[in-house]
């Protein structure tokens, strides 16, 4: 190779890394709305958890026990340690938490922020409440591919976090169906996560069950948009 387009390369590199830099320092942030829907007919899904971040960070792992927060979260609807733990991430560059419930067939919308874009992942996890531990979401999702105003969207699967047998009792589940104490530390089932089987329901049998063929879910549960705004 030639001396003068070694150096030839070495400057559309350096020009690359420059132009990145500016788009990454710019002070203005990129903005990215999420929005999710509800697709079940009678499972309501707890306030969302949504995760900016780069590529470093990962809300779960299929056939890997889950985190403390997201127990809490699969069990009890609980998002508030499950997005303490990504904020002590040091690929994590913005949270979110929807102030409600999403009610089925009913959607909600949460912005997030970054002063980079580059390589950019999210992540959002939002419990069945008429459940033991299922919940719904996805997480490291690019978002390399948007430029500003384009979208993506996907459909989303419920999963089984598997920290508690899913007994379907009254006092296990804490949606309106059960009423129960929702969230206990102790794991009882085989720990860890897996795509959720379904529900069996007091109609097909389980007498012990507080659930109707009503709180049946087929897969996907909810489908997540995910626009550039700027």
């Amino acid at each position: 190779m030639k001396i003068s387009t070694y150096l030839k390369g070495l400057g559309l590199i350096a020009v690359a890394m420059v132009l990145q830099a500016c788009a990454d320092s710019s002070g203005i942030p990129v903005r990215y709305e999420a929005t999710l829907t509800n697709l079940t007919n009678d499972q309501p899904i707890s306030p969302v958890a949504v995760v900016l971040h780069r590529p470093g960070y990962a809300g779960w792992s299929a056939g890997v026990a889950v985190s403390a927060g997201l127990e809490l979260l699969a069990e009890g609807g609980d998002n508030s340690i499950f997005l303490n733990e990504a904020a002590a991430s040091n690929q994590v560059v913005d949270t979110a938490s929807a102030a409600g419930a999403i009610a089925p067939g009913s959607s909600d919308s949460l912005t997030l922020s970054s002063f980079g874009f580059a390589g950019l992942q999210l992540t959002l996890a939002g419990m069945l409440v008429n459940t033991n531990d299922a919940f719904s979401g996805v997480t490291g999702a690019s978002l390399a591919s948007l430029a500003p105003g384009q979208m993506l969207t996907m459909n989303l699967h419920a999963y089984d976090a598997g920290t508690e047998a899913n007994s379907e009792t009254a006092a296990t589940i804490p949606g309106p169906a059960g009423g129960g104490e929702g969230f206990n530390a102790v794991r009882n089932d085989r720990d860890t996560v897996a795509i959720h089987p379904g529900v069996v329901t007091m109609g097909d049998g389980l007498a012990t069950s507080a659930l109707s063929q009503s709180h049946r879910f087929d897969q996907p549960v909810a489908r997540l948009t995910v626009t550039r705004l700027n």
